[in-house]
């Protein structure tokens, strides 16, 4: 969230031929190289607009060029490497030496040369591809040849750090393909563009290692190879296309920077020790310069704590940061050669691009953010990133970077930005406007931004290039915003004075140092907002005063979190972005860019006071419960007008259970004197009437409550309440509310439900009960011992599973018998001996029993069965018709021949009667051996297979086929005849008269539903046929008979709802009948249609069995005619159903209840092909 903004800039004219800069640490000036007629002169730059002039000698042939200059403070002595192999050293003040000296040339000539960081070791490059080590005296300590075998010096191996073919994209996508196989293997080819095809050298920050970066003639690659101080090939980087020269190691140590250019784009990438990539970033596009060549890039450089990198091209420098593993580029300047300081991290000098100017700059992070003075504290945040600047107004959606809620798209790269309130905007606007400000190389824009819209900030004008020029590094903040910060100084004004954070953390006031140690700050109306390099966050009232205060006047609070509100543990390394008053909230940044809002106590217990000062009760009430504060500072934090108020609080908050909540909460304690301490100085704290509050402070406020709420019914509970929270509770007034408010019974029953007697009896003596029944009926349970009384009470209040329960508790077994038996709880008190079997068996009779006498016989034979009491069970099962069971457990008795066969027969003829003929057969045929009965009760069900089987298992086959199996046939078929006939009459009468009535329906409904009421005669004119509520508030005459009323809504606007349980079931009895001519005869004879369609479907596959044996019986004819019959019924079935529902089998959706259901489906019937031949 922070931009790069320039604090201070300085420069000097009139220097031309400026060939390198270099930095005097010792002095904090520039020193500076440049040729002037045919004349080296090194010139340092200390604090005026002139140069001073250090050395002069006459300048080598050109062309040459100055790789290096560093000075060294210690020895006061500039070192300058020529690319001709040219190594001089000018002395500033020389005693015994001389002035200027070539101290040493190398034939070769040198490509590039860098310093450790330490100033001890110089390490260069010469043109015959050798790394020189030189000591600080000059002399050589290691010489190693560059030669392609380096190559081979590290095995990498790559965990594809930004890969694609590392990067989930599916199930699909990753089956395609091997991904252990790289889409693309780089070969190390050279960049296609003009490649300077330089050298550059970088050195690690602690001085440990050293990068060189240079092309490898015989493998046409470029490589970058780790050495380490003492001259050992450590390792050499992968395999990259498109390396360039640019290279610089990150002073943090952790990654080396290095530029891979292709046709299309230009990116950073970077680069661990060992040589792997290690991720990468991509350069905007520039455009090319007036003769068409592409601007190339000149150097990589890393500032001091690693947190700026400079990108230098032909033309300009770009400065770049990261955050939240996002590369902003934060400033664009014009000119083409930057040095950083060694000692400063943002400060730098420059070199203008005809080389006559020096400049110097000194930058600042700083956070660009909106007003924080309330209502207006929307949290506005502006962050540069080139041509786009991303806002974000964090209260009202907190996205962390480097997402935003708005993108504004600039013409050109932004340098700085403001954010300012609207000056129409006022107090009481909830959403003011703001302007945004932003500075570019075009000139000043401004952008309206209306944080109540939800739309993106709009361009509304744009200041003269020519101001903009005269203003740009100066102050952009207009001074009369609520809280202004220049460009200039890292200030913020308040009441009690003027606030400045220091370079090196010192925090001042007025001038003075108030702590050290300050990482980041905030002002608000009310506190100095600051964090600390012991990752504290901290809070200082600041006193309401109109003139500015010395630094003493602010108390700093101690660094204990545990115990003091003004101060709190944060994450390492956390800074300010914001704070937003109006909701208590401060927005942090974390050292790796994401966003954290928080909710100090200070500014909480801050908005609740002044809330509460300004009687805005409901305010500090939602402050206090979303913020989980002691509801007790309401009254604590200003007694006397708390109690003054009371109907101010009750109208405010409204909500029952928030009363409730509040006076639940209260205690004897003054927490605003323990653990909500006004943290406020002594002697600026208002404590008028806060100091003292009297013992009793619960009671007093619970008092001062039910008088506001006298006579408010509304608020009834909360007089409950109040009298229950005070302190004694007063119980008997609490209980006399309650009694009025239900029934006396209710309560003394659900209070004896709670096995309290004194509670009951509390009831009961605020109830008009008579003491001579209600005290011998309490003292009767006193008397009993715990659990007896908790049985008779439940046994009383007719809770008898409870009671059961208790009895269980008791051990008392044989009385939870007869309690179960009487009441009818077998099902619990089985469930209590699960695990004891003996007990588990005799509730298990008893419910066996039970089951028997209520005529459930199917449970009762299971719980006989379970007891192993088969006479029982085989009894029960035949009574519930469970042949197989039945005469399955008498043979396990095991049972007499004769009354096996007695039951067996019993079990057959109740299978006869209940037209289970299957049943009855297979009794006769397993137990009865009678066969010819067998196969009779086979041919009654349409069981021909079987019946046949069971003729050739007898000992005459042949005399039961004729005697028994063809007449019984020949019965089978008359049944099916039958029924076909009556199936072709019902349809033929039926079906007709349906049409019949849908036309006489649809040609006039009114003599359809109700009959022609005026017998022909013309409505009189002066009856109004207009439906009214008292016409229409039984329903239409189209809707009395469907139970809708059209746009009726509602249970009590319903026609079916209105009529009484007798007119609905004498209307259900209509349309039972059926009657011809009513209303309910069409609905009736659809109906009786459907079931028919039913019946012929479920008799389908019985004829085509019968219809089969006909025909196996050398009944062919027969079997042809029945056939016949069944087809044309299923015929007439589905020619009628088309004609009854028609139109809903199109989609349509016809009248009446009868045509909810959809239309029946005739099931096609398949009989003998041949016979219809």
């Amino acid at each position: 969230m922070r931009n790069l903004r320039c604090v201070d800039h300085s420069s000097v004219g009139g220097v031309p031929g400026i060939k390198a800069t270099a930095w005097d640490v010792s002095s904090d000036s520039v020193v500076c190289l440049r040729e002037d007629d045919g004349l080296l002169r090194l010139e340092k730059w200390v604090d005026d607009d002139r140069l001073q002039p250090v050395a002069s000698w006459d300048a080598p042939p050109s062309p040459y060029e100055a790789l290096d200059l560093h000075f060294s403070g210690d020895t006061e002595s500039a070192t300058i490497i020529f690319d001709n192999g040219d190594i001089v050293v000018v002395r500033e003040n020389p005693t015994n030496e001389e002035k200027i000296e070539i101290v040493g040339s190398i034939d070769a000539g040198i490509s590039a040369a860098s310093w450790s960081p330490d100033d001890e070791i110089l390490v260069i490059t010469t043109k015959a591809s050798t790394v020189i080590y030189l000591t600080r005296e000059f002399e050589e300590l290691v010489s190693v040849q560059l030669t392609a075998q380096d190559i081979g010096v590290s095995d990498h191996v790559s965990v594809g750090w930004g890969k694609k073919e590392t990067q989930f994209k599916g199930k699909k996508a990753r089956a395609l393909r091997d991904p252990t196989v790289p889409e693309t293997v780089d070969d190390g080819r050279l960049a296609v563009t003009n490649e300077l095809r330089d050298t550059s050298i970088s050195w690690r920050g602690d001085g440990a290692y050293v990068a060189v970066n240079s092309i490898e003639d015989s493998a046409q690659r470029r490589i970058i190879r780790i050495y380490s101080r003492e001259g050992i090939l450590e390792s050499v980087s992968e395999t990259v296309d498109g390396l360039i020269g640019p290279l610089s190691w990150r002073p943090a140590g952790n990654l080396l920077a290095a530029v891979q250019s292709f046709e299309d784009k230009r990116q950073v990438i970077f680069f661990e020790r060992n040589g792997l990539r290690h991720g990468q970033f991509p350069l905007r596009p520039l455009g090319r310069v007036g003769d068409g060549k592409e601007v190339l890039i000149r150097s990589l450089q890393w500032n001091i704590d690693s947190t700026v990198l400079a990108v230098s091209y032909d033309d300009r420098v770009q400065l770049w940061t990261m955050g939240n593993y996002h590369w902003y580029l934060k400033q664009e300047i014009m000119e083409p050669s930057l040095k950083w300081h060694p000692e400063k991290p943002l400060t730098c000098t420059l070199t203008s691009e005809s080389r006559d100017k020096l400049r110097r700059f000194q930058y600042r992070f700083e956070i660009c953010a909106g007003p924080i003075l309330p209502p207006f504290d929307h949290g506005v945040v502006a962050v540069i990133d080139g041509k786009t600047l991303k806002v974000t107004p964090l209260r009202q959606a907190n996205i962390p970077p480097p997402m935003s809620l708005y993108d504004i798209t600039l013409d050109a790269n932004a340098s700085d930005v403001s954010i300012r309130l609207e000056d129409s905007a006022d107090e009481d606007s909830y959403a003011p406007r703001f302007r945004i400000l932003v500075l570019h190389s075009k000139g000043i824009f401004v952008y309206l931004f209306d944080v109540s819209t939800g739309q993106p900030p709009s361009w509304s004008q744009d200041i003269d290039p020519i101001e903009a020029r005269g203003i740009a590094f100066s102050k952009l903040t207009e001074l009369d915003s609520p809280l202004p910060l220049a460009l200039d100084e890292s200030t913020a004004k308040a009441s009690a004075g003027v606030f400045q954070l220091t370079d090196n953390g010192s925090l001042l006031v007025n001038g003075k140092v108030l702590v050290r140690g300050c990482t980041s700050y905030l002002v608000t109306p009310s506190h100095l907002i600051f964090t600390t390099s012991q990752h504290l966050l901290k809070f200082v009232h600041i006193p309401p005063q109109t003139e500015s205060m010395e630094s003493t006047a602010l108390e700093i609070p101690p660094d204990i979190p545990e115990s003091d509100e003004r101060c709190r543990s944060i994450e390492r390394g956390a800074k300010l972005v914001t704070a937003m008053p109006s909701i208590f909230a401060v927005v942090l940044q974390m050292p790796r860019g994401n966003l954290e809002t928080i909710y100090p106590r200070a500014l909480v217990l801050a908005g609740i006071r002044q809330s509460i000062n300004e009687r805005k009760y409901k305010k500090a009430f939602m402050a206090c419960r979303t913020q989980r504060v002691d509801m007790n500072i309401l009254h604590d934090h200003q007694p006397e007008q708390f109690i003054a108020n009371i109907g101010t609080f009750i109208d405010q908050i409204k909500k029952v259970e928030h009363i409730d909540l509040f006076l639940s909460s209260l205690r004897e304690e003054d927490v605003s004197k323990t653990m909500y301490r006004e943290t406020l100085r002594a002697e600026e704290r208002q404590d008028a009437d806060a100091t003292n509050v009297a013992k009793g402070k619960v009671n007093r406020i619970c008092n001062a409550f039910l008088e506001a709420l006298s006579g408010r019914r509304a608020n009834v509970k909360n007089m409950i309440t109040a009298q229950v929270c005070k302190n004694p509770p007063d119980l008997d007034a609490g209980l006399l509310e309650i009694v009025r408010l239900r029934d006396v019974n209710r309560l003394f029953d659900n209070a004896l439900g709670l096995y309290d007697l004194r509670l009951a009896l509390l009831i009961a003596q605020q109830s008009q009960k008579d003491p001579r029944e209600y005290l011998p009926f309490l003292q009767n349970f006193q008397r009993m011992e715990l659990l007896r009384r908790k049985v008779s009470i439940d046994d009383h209040l007719g809770r008898f599973r409870k009671a059961l329960g208790h009895l269980n508790d008791l051990h008392e077994f044989d009385e939870l018998k007869t309690y179960t038996v009487k009441h009818n709880l077998y099902e619990d008190a089985l469930s209590f001996y699960r695990y004891d079997e003996d007990k588990y068996s005799s509730i298990m009779q008893l419910y066996a029993d039970h089951l028997k006498s209520t005529s459930r016989f199917k449970e009762a034979a299971t719980a006989f069965h379970y007891l192993n009491d088969l006479t029982q069970a085989s009894e029960c099962y035949r009574q519930a018709n469970q042949w197989q069971d039945s005469l399955s457990t008498a043979s396990l008795i095991p049972l007499a021949p004769d009354a096996l066969r007695s039951l067996a027969e019993t079990l057959a003829h109740s299978a006869i009667e209940i037209k289970d003929f299957h049943a009855a057969a297979t009794i006769h045929l397993d137990y009865l051996h009678d066969f010819p009965s067998a196969a009779k009760y086979f041919c009654k069900g349409y069981n021909f297979s079987c019946a046949f089987r069971t003729t050739t298992l007898s000992p005459q086959p042949s005399h039961l086929l004729t005697s028994v199996f063809d007449p019984t046939l020949a019965e089978n078929m008359a049944s099916i005849t039958e029924l076909i006939a009556d199936c072709k009459a019902q349809l033929t009468a039926q079906i007709p008269r349906i049409l019949e009535l849908r036309e006489k329906k649809k040609a006039d409904p009114l003599a359809f539903f109700e009959g022609d009421v005026n017998e022909g005669k013309d409505i009189p004119d002066d009856v109004s046929l207009a439906p009214t509520d008292a016409s229409t508030m039984g329903g239409s005459l189209f809707t009395r008979y469907t139970g809708r009323t059209g746009t009726m809504t509602g249970t009590a606007e319903t026609g079916t709802s209105r009529r009484s349980s007798k007119g609905r079931r004498r209307e259900e009895r209509k349309r039972a009948r059926g009657k011809k001519g009513s209303v309910y005869e069409e609905e009736y004879l659809v109906n009786s249609v459907r079931r028919l369609v039913e019946r012929v479907n479920s008799v389908g596959e019985e004829v085509g069995r019968l219809v089969e044996w006909l025909v196996r019986r050398r009944m062919v004819e027969r079997g042809r005619a029945v056939e016949g019959g069944m087809r044309e019924v299923v015929a007439l079935c589905a020619k009628g159903v088309q004609e009854v529902w028609g139109d809903q089998k199109e989609g349509g959706a016809a009248e009446g209840e009868e045509n909810k259901e959809g239309p029946p489906v005739v099931k096609e019937f398949k009989g003998l092909g041949f016979l219809n031949l």
